[in-house]
């Protein structure tokens, strides 16, 4: 079981790409070239930032989402009638629809559209509303892709500006983006960045097999990033857990046996367990325990879900000091939007 309490703070994500996500339940492996008959589906309201908001919002953290949207869209439209109405910049363009194809054992197809492009104007709308919106924060998220003609630095380019707020960063985010941000400089350096093992792979320029094979390595790939201006690494490791580490040491985290029916934003849901943590002032095994409890949970439900308080149970997460031993095995599905 989990408590959903905090010691209080607010937390602000800013979702650039957002998105409807449906889910299309297979009844079976996904053929090519066939028929499937679908189960029951379902349409949430998504992009990593979003998703990340929504797992906090259900465990009852004050927490605002930034997307850039019209009003009248239907992603806006769901997160109102969950109880998470979102600042919003328009664009005059509809949201897009990433599709995730799920089989009976958990295995996850994702077919994502690339999004809106945001222009200048609608970008320095989204610093503007980001910028006083976190001002107060105790955490700000920049979360997910970047539209199709965006800035690859764009990420550093919001770090930078939202350090005067005080409010800490957090980013989640892969490929150029990621590689842009790191080769921002120490300024724009985020206070807590969330790779998974291919993201990590990527920037340490190796196979993300060679890297989980190899704790030396996967040290070094940490370290780097710490070099980097990085606070605090939360590497995701999908099914085998995930590493903590910090100025105060590392920590690795086994999760529960899951009967996995997505993966789809379990990496997400990670990221708020960690968060809410944070907001009560745990300790780094403790903020590492509730984020593998709760992507745990999440990687248990249907689509998108995120889960409730009642559904995360941090007791059944094993933290210990260190690396993983032995190195971990990459687990099946990804988690990028």
């Amino acid at each position: 079981m989990s408590d959903a309490g905090t010691h209080g703070g607010r937390v602000v994500t800013l979702t650039a790409n957002p998105s409807l996500d449906r889910t299309l339940v297979l009844p079976g492996p996904l053929a090519r070239g066939g028929v499937a008959r679908l189960g029951v589906s379902s349409t949430e309201p998504g992009g990593k930032g979003v998703n990340v908001a929504r797992a906090l919002a259900a465990a009852g953290a004050d927490v605002e989402a930034v997307v850039p949207a019209d009003r009248t869209d239907p992603l806006v439209t769901e997160l109102t009638a969950l109880g998470l109405p979102p600042l919003t910049v328009p664009t005059g363009v509809p949201v897009r629809t990433n599709y995730s194809l799920t089989e009976p054992d958990g295995t996850t197809t994702k077919l994502n559209e690339p999004g809106t492009a945001l222009d200048e104007d609608v970008r320095a709308a989204l610093r503007a509303v980001l910028t006083g919106a976190a001002t107060g924060a105790r955490w700000v998220v920049l979360s997910g892709s970047l539209p199709p003609g965006t800035p690859e630095d764009w990420y550093a380019e919001l770090v930078r500006a939202v350090r005067p707020t005080g409010a800490r960063v957090a980013v989640d985010t892969s490929e150029a983006p990621l590689r842009a941000l790191l080769a921002a400089g120490p300024d724009a350096a985020p206070d807590l960045l969330k790779p998974n093992a291919e993201e990590l792979a990527q920037v340490a320029g190796t196979t993300e097999a060679a890297l989980l094979a190899d704790p030396v390595a996967l040290r070094a790939a940490v370290e780097a990033l710490h070099a980097g201006g990085v606070a605090e690494v939360l590497l995701t490791l999908g099914g085998d857990g995930a590493v903590l580490s910090t100025a105060d040491g590392v920590w690795s985290a086994r999760p529960p046996r899951t009967a996995v029916r997505s993966t789809v934003g379990a990496g997400d849901s990670s990221l708020a367990g960690h968060l809410l943590a944070d907001l009560a002032g745990a300790p780094p095994a403790e903020r590492l325990r509730r984020a593998v409890a709760t992507g745990s949970a999440a990687a248990a439900l249907p689509g998108s879900a995120v889960p409730a308080p009642h559904q995360v149970d941090p007791a059944a997460v094993v933290v210990t000091p260190g690396l993983p031993s032995p190195a971990p095995v990459a687990a099946a599905g990804r988690d990028v939007s």
